[in-house]
């Protein structure tokens, strides 16, 4: 342990439904704010959810060529738009003497799911030659990599986490190890997802996933509480850059945060539902804490995965009790999904981002609409307000569809 790389956070960039960079979305988050209201991008009346937390007052010419537009997907000028802000923040430019030794690690869960629809309608009503030339570019999962390895000239690894709900988390654990063991000395990492759409809210509804709270949305989601009945979507990206420690002193950087641990699992249990218990979620837990050598009394602060789905909320309670024993009821946790919505693929990055506010901040934002606690969600979710709270060490947990568990560990920077 002692001979690997310390990794550090030196930028980032969010575009989310509480705000286009991670300022305002931190304020709206700290303020208790809600992203839910009324689906605008289609005609809900097809389906029985009517809201999500979409992202609003997106123009992507603010942030990439008017030219790229027609030939990039909606979530990866998500991802775009955020790197350009974590590069700026982290005044990094990637020249040529280090190009070979910075990589990209960028999911997305779906992919362009917008393009693919609207691909298809134009070949049954057009034909195969009206296809944009660029649709394949931007239905893949990994296009919004690429297009950001191209545009800041990143040559080191390069891939795309697809772990559904875990994407983002698993891009930044994953491009923590490539840094940690001595790979390349900086990595742009996150995710991106634009999944609020007919097909992709038909298709989670089906699943009975998602809240049909039409009446009063900024009501929903509900994490913990006993009248939870399900996630609000949601949409938008969030990329770090991460950096070794000694290649961000050289060169001035400021220290955001430093990455301390990350632990992965898979439940190999069911598509959709977690392992009795919160097993698998307990093994990764146990993972991410022996990575960055903490104890369960060193954790101060839990961003939760806290769907509001009936058996995810439960089990994950379960999976941090088995873990932290009798700190688990000492501990903060919230649940930031309570006012974003679930970001899909960009959720796990942005949920590290609100770890890393709170450490520099000291501040743990509220999880919203926890009015009566569900018995068996008994832990201290910090309902209605926000907290201050010193934060020395966080801990960020992902969990997806498809059984993957995530889960890293942030520490404050001394130095």
């Amino acid at each position: 342990m002692q001979n690997h790389r310390r990794v550090v956070v030196t930028g980032i960039g969010a575009i989310t439904p509480l705000g286009l960079d991670m300022e305002s979305t931190w304020d709206a988050l700290i303020n208790g704010e809600s992203g839910v209201a009324p689906i605008t991008r289609f005609d809900p009346n097809l389906l029985p959810v009517h809201v999500a937390c979409e992202v609003k007052n997106f123009d992507p010419t603010n942030f990439i060529d008017p030219r790229e537009v027609r030939r990039t997907d909606l979530f990866e000028q998500y991802a775009l738009a955020a790197t350009r802000q974590a590069v700026q923040q982290a005044n990094f430019t990637i020249t040529p003497d280090i190009a070979d030794d910075v990589g990209v690690v960028v999911g997305s869960s779906i992919g362009g799911f917008h393009t693919m629809l609207a691909q298809y309608d134009v070949l049954r009503e057009q034909g195969p030659r009206r296809i944009n030339p660029f649709a394949i570019p931007m239905i893949m999962s990994n296009g919004a990599a690429g297009m950001i390895a191209i545009e800041l000239g990143a040559r080191g690894p390069s891939y795309s986490p697809a772990s559904a709900c875990a994407t983002s988390n698993d891009s930044l654990g994953q491009a923590f190890e490539i840094i940690r063991r001595g790979a390349a000395i900086a990595m742009i990492a996150g995710g991106a997802d634009a999944t609020v759409s007919a097909l992709g809210m038909a298709g989670f509804d089906r699943l009975g996933a998602l809240s049909h709270n039409n009446e009063l949305p900024s009501t929903s989601p509900k994490p913990f509480d006993k009248n939870r009945d399900g996630v609000v979507m949601g949409e938008g990206a969030c990329v770090m850059v991460l950096e070794e420690l000694e290649f961000a002193l050289r060169r001035g950087a400021n220290i955001l945060a430093e990455i301390a641990g990350f632990g992965q699992t898979t439940d190999a249990f069911h598509v959709i539902a977690p392992a009795e218990g919160g097993a698998g979620a307990a093994k990764a837990i146990r993972r991410a804490m022996e990575s960055a050598n903490v104890r369960p009394e060193d954790i101060d602060y839990i961003n939760a995965h806290g769907t509001a789905t009936p058996l995810n909320d439960i089990a994950e309670t379960q999976a941090v009790k088995a873990v932290l024993g009798d700190h688990a009821y000492h501990v903060p946790i919230s649940s930031t999904k309570s006012m974003t919505g679930h970001m899909m693929g960009a959720t796990g990055a942005l949920e590290a981002a609100v770890c890393i506010y709170a450490i520099q901040h000291g501040v743990i934002p509220p999880t919203r609409n926890l009015v009566e606690p569900d018995p068996q969600c008994d832990l201290d979710y910090v309902p209605g307000e926000a907290r201050k709270h010193r934060v020395n060490v966080a801990m960020n947990n992902s969990f997806g569809f498809g059984g993957h568990n995530s889960v890293l560990i942030f520490k404050r920077y001394d130095g």
